[in-house]
C-alpha cells in the first residue's frame, strides 16, 4: 500500500524537497504510518531496515516544528552513533527547504566539548544514543521541558545492548503529554513492556517482517567439514562481488575471518564492537566509498548503518533467530534492488535451518531448502578481486569551510585527477575523506599536500 506524498497534509516547503529528492510515493510503512503521526498520535511501529522508516517520523517532526521557537521539540534516540547520524542527515534533508532548522547530534565515542557549545547555542531537534543524552542530562546541559515529540528508533536493539535504565531516565524528564513514537524491527516482550508505560492510546502499525522473495535470492551451502574462512573464500571467487557483507556471529569470530581473508589477498575489513570509535567511521567510509569489497561484521551491522548498493551477503555462521537472519539479507536487494543471500550450514545447524525454512514456508508454501555443495577448492588459485578505490583523509573539515566542491576543484585543477577517477567524497567536522581510483593515489595525494584548499594548507594520507 502507497500513495502520493501529496495527499498528506505536509507543508509547501517540505513537498517541495520530495519533490526534488524525486519522492512521489511513500513506501507501505510512511503511507501507514505518516497519517497518524501527522495527526499528533503515539504510534508504535514494526518494520525492518530499509522501509523507510526514518522518513516516516522526520516527516512528521518536521510538520510540527516551530522554527521561531528556539528550544528543543524533539528527540530521537538511536542505538550506536552511526545510525544517530544517518538520520540526523535525513532530517538535515528533508527539512532543507525550511529556514534555520537546528539539528544536532549528541552521541558517545566523540569528545564532548564540542557538543558542550553546540548545546550552549541551542537547537531545535536533538538526535543521540541514550548514554551520551543521559550525559548531558545530569550535567544539566539539556532541557526537555518544551519537548513535544520523542522518537525511540530501532527500540529493540538499544534494549538489546542494555540502555534500558537510560530511556527510563531520559523519559522521565520529557513532558507527559509529549508524541511519542517507538519504531522496533521485532516486537518481543521487553519492547511490549515499555510501549505499555510509554505511549498513550497508540496507533499500531506492523509491515511484512521479510524483504520481498522478488527482490532477494537465497541459497544455502553445506559446509560439509570445510572451514568456513575456506568456505567464505569459494563463495567470494564464485560470485565475484562488488561489496559483500559477511556476517559472524561474534567479535572474535568476526575479527579472525576479516584477518583470514587479508592474508589471502582479499580486500577486506572488520567491524565489531570492540573497535575504536574512530576505526569503526573509518571502516564503514572506506567500504561505502569501494576501497574495500568486503565488509565482515557483527550483527551490529545489520541495523542503522549507512551500507547502501550490496551485491552479495554471506552468512558465515546461521543467525541466532529467525529476525537477525532477516535483517542480516535485507542489507542486500535494497530500494527494489536485485540481492543474494548465501548462508552457510554445518553439521548440528540443523533445528537453526528448519527455523529460516519454516519462515520462508510462510511465505511461500512450496518453499523448501535444499543445500547445494560448495564452489570448487581450485577457485581459489585465482587472484581475488582489489578494490575498485582508495581513501585519503584530509586533516581539515566542516570546521575550516570544507566542501566537497573545494577537494574536487583542487584535484581536478589542470586535469591532474580526471573528475572519472574521483569517487565519493564526505566531510566531516573535523577532517574529510575522498576516494579515488588507486592509479591516482600518488597524484591525489601531492595535489592535496601541496596546494591550498580555502586558503590553507591541510595534511593528507592514505587509510589502510
Amino acid at each position: 500500500m502507497t500513495s502520493a506524498f501529496t495527499t498528506l497534509p505536509l507543508a509547501t516547503p517540505l513537498l517541495a524537497t520530495l519533490d526534488e529528492l524525486n519522492y512521489s510515493a511513500t513506501t507501505p510503512v510512511q503511507a501507514q504510518a505518516l497519517p497518524h503521526v501527522l495527526a499528533g498520535k503515539d504510534v508504535i511501529v514494526q518494520a525492518r531496515t530499509g522501509s523507510g522508516k526514518t522518513a516516516a517520523f522526520a516527516l512528521g517532526l518536521l510538520q510540527k516544528l516551530e522554527v521561531q521557537r528556539f528550544r528543543v521539540q524533539s528527540l530521537v534516540l538511536c542505538p550506536t552513533r552511526e545510525l544517530a547520524d544517518q538520520v540526523a542527515e535525513e532530517i538535515r534533508t528533508l527539512g532543507r527547504g525550511m529556514h534555520n532548522i537546528k539539528v544536532l547530534t549528541l552521541c558517545g565515542g566523540v569528545p564532548q566539548r564540542a557538543q558542550i557549545i553546540s548545546l550552549e547555542h541551542g537547537a531545535h531537534i536533538i538526535v543521540g544514543t541514550p548514554g551520551r543524552i543521559l550525559d548531558h542530562l545530569n550535567n544539566q546541559r539539556i532541557d526537555f521541558s518544551e519537548l513535544t515529540t520523542l522518537v525511540l528508533d530501532e527500540a529493540d536493539r538499544m534494549l538489546e545492548m542494555g540502555f534500558q535504565d537510560d530511556l527510563k531516565a531520559i523519559i522521565k524528564t520529557t513532558p507527559k503529554n509529549r508524541q511519542t513514537l517507538l519504531f522496533s524491527a521485532t516486537y518481543p516482550s521487553q519492547i511490549e513492556q515499555l510501549a505499555t508505560g510509554l505511549l498513550q492510546q497508540p496507533e499500531t502499525i506492523v509491515v511484512a517482517d521479510a524483504p520481498e522473495q522478488s527482490s532477494i535470492q537465497q541459497a544455502f551451502y553445506s559446509l560439509n567439514g570445510v572451514p568456513r574462512d575456506n568456505a567464505v573464500k569459494r563463495l567470494l571467487q564464485a560470485y565475484q562481488p562488488a561489496s559483500c557483507v559477511v556476517f559472524c556471529n561474534t567479535k572474535r569470530a568476526t575479527q579472525a575471518m576479516a584477518d583470514s581473508l587479508r592474508a589471502q589477498g582479499y580486500s577486506a575489513l572488520a567491524l565489531h564492537g570492540d573497535l575504536e570509535q574512530k576505526d569503526r567511521d573509518q571502516t564503514l567510509v572506506q567500504f561505502n566509498n569501494r576501497s574495500a569489497r568486503i565488509l565482515v561484521a557483527t550483527d551490529v551491522a545489520a541495523r542503522g548503518l549507512d551500507i547502501t548498493d550490496l551485491d552479495l551477503v554471506i552468512n558465515s555462521e546461521i543467525a541466532h533467530d529467525t529476525d537477525t537472519h532477516v535483517h542480516r539479507i535485507g542489507r542486500t536487494g535494497r530500494a527494489g534492488a536485485e540481492g543474494l543471500a548465501v548462508t552457510l550450514v554445518a553439521e548440528g545447524e540443523q533445528h537453526g535451518l528448519s527455523l529460516i525454512e519454516d519462515l520462508l514456508a510462510r511465505q511461500n508454501q512450496q518453499y523448501r531448502i535444499e543445500l547445494k555443495a560448495l564452489p570448487e577448492q581450485k577457485l581459489l588459485t585465482q587472484e581475488p578481486l582489489a578494490a575498485a578505490m582508495v581513501t585519503l583523509q584530509i586533516l581539515g573539515g566542516k570546521k575550516h569551510k570544507l566542501r566537497p566542491g573545494d577537494i574536487v576543484g583542487a584535484l581536478t585543477k589542470d586535469n591532474q585527477v580526471p573528475f572519472s577517477e574521483i569517487g565519493k567524497i564526505q566531510v566531516q567536522a573535523a577532517w574529510s575523506y575522498v576516494a579515488v581510483s588507486p592509479e591516482k593515489e600518488r597524484v591525489a595525494l601531492h595535489v592535496l599536500n601541496n596546494n591550498r584548499l580555502k586558503g590553507r594548507s591541510f595534511r593528507a594520507f592514505r587509510v589502510r
